[in-house]
């Protein structure tokens, strides 16, 4: 499976093209009963890190993603991006909505437990890849409201 759902600050097009040049944007959607939160605070960079968790107890629960088209020449450079050699995050299949109808994905989880504060640095790197993908302003409102640590140490 090609198609990847981005969450964090993988939603940013101009980002994505960076790391992944040969993979475009396909377009956004939406993870129904999923939520955005962070953990493995103790794997260090600056504080917990991104990662969602399934929660369909709450029907308002979503996760805005990016969806794009990667080509095999790119999967194994956000491998790496993502550590998954190290453990650190596991790839998953979600449904994501969109307005063509559901499409299949795959995203990176966060191998941790939930909890810890991520940085106020990297929450304004999400809100601001969030901004740039087009997710609305009171998601990205969510983000930047979120408890940080005010410093990354």
């Amino acid at each position: 499976m090609t198609l990847y759902a981005a969450f964090a600050s993988n939603l940013d097009p101009n980002l994505m093209s960076e790391r992944c040049p040969y993979s475009p944007l396909r377009g956004t959607g939406w993870i129904a009963g999923w939520r955005l939160t962070f953990g493995g605070e103790e794997l260090g960079w600056e504080g917990a890190m991104a990662t969602v968790v399934e929660d369909p107890a709450d029907p308002a629960n979503q996760v805005f993603v990016a969806l794009y088209d990667v080509h095999p020449k790119d999967v194994e450079r956000l491998d790496d991006w993502e550590a998954i050699d190290q453990g650190v995050y596991s790839k998953i299949q979600v449904r994501v909505q969109t307005l063509d109808g559901e499409q299949l994905a795959w995203m990176y989880v966060l191998n941790a437990y939930e909890g810890g504060l991520p940085s106020a640095r990297y929450l304004g790197i999400l809100a601001e890849a969030a901004e740039a993908a087009g997710a609305p302003d009171d998601y990205v409102a969510d983000i930047r409201s979120r408890p940080c640590q005010s410093s990354g140490h």
